[in-house]
């Protein structure tokens, strides 16, 4: 049965410049797993503005599984959700009604601090430790509100935090139900063969992506921008671009 993996790397050098990059550009190289930053001591993470989930400062039990002797397996990586590219087409949902609570909550703090245009308010968002949400596949080095800086095409991070937002406006699919690695991912884009999409699906590709962009992402045959996954718990669990 073949799958389609879905992955990211970092891709600080590569959209400094802005979203309308060349996307064919982005290496396929296998990065390391990634490694967190954790949030400096001096940050106040009860800092005003948006509340810390709770369900968001560690790993729920679910991530860590354990083989059948017992002892802790290794998990498949979260931001890589297994599809089977010859199996149904996953449900493209926009009711966010349909979410679990935890999910639903979670979504919209993120679209709060989007549009709040400050990116410092995603930090409480973060998580810590093996918590904290993937940015990349590749080693982040110091703080990862400066490392969103780098990857967006302005100093402030506001060019990001509109990617962001666009990305959660579109509509999710819920991934590897039932398994360790359960995911909500927005947006729907990141679960449909691109030879998938119809007209009006395309319309809204085109609200995140450039005509240019989609043509690059034919050569890796999905698509491989910005991406946000949410677990079933409300862990914001990773908001990574690339293939």
């Amino acid at each position: 049965m073949a799958l389609v993996w879905f992955a990211a790397s970092g891709l600080a050098s590569l959209l400094a410049a802005g979203p309308a990059l060349a996307l064919s550009e982005i290496g396929r190289e296998n990065l390391p797993p990634p490694t967190t930053t954790p949030i400096p001591p001096e940050a106040d993470p009860t800092a005003p503005g948006i509340p810390i989930p709770g369900e968001t400062v560690s790993p729920p039990a679910s991530l860590e599984p354990e083989d059948l002797d017992g002892e802790q397996g290794e998990q498949n990586d979260i931001a890589r959700p297994e599809i089977d590219e010859n199996g149904p087409l996953p449900e493209i949902v926009y009711n966010l009604d349909r979410l679990p609570e935890p999910v639903r909550r979670m979504h919209d703090l993120l679209v709060e601090a989007a549009k709040s245009g400050e990116i410092e308010k995603l930090r409480p968002l973060l998580g810590m430790g093996n918590g904290m949400v993937q940015l990349s596949f590749g080693e982040i080095e110091g703080d990862p509100i400066d490392f969103l800086k780098g990857l967006s095409g302005d100093p402030d991070g506001q060019e990001l935090l509109a990617i962001l937002e666009e990305v959660l406006n579109a509509g999710f699919v819920h991934l590897e139900a039932g398994t360790p690695n359960e995911i909500y991912v927005w947006p729907y884009f990141f679960g449909i063969p691109l030879d998938k999409l119809d007209a009006r699906q395309k319309v809204e590709l085109f609200k995140i992506v450039t005509a240019g962009d989609l043509e690059d992402m034919k050569q890796f045959g999905t698509y491989i921008f910005y991406r946000v996954g949410i677990t079933p718990d409300g862990r914001w669990a990773f908001f990574v671009a690339g293939e």
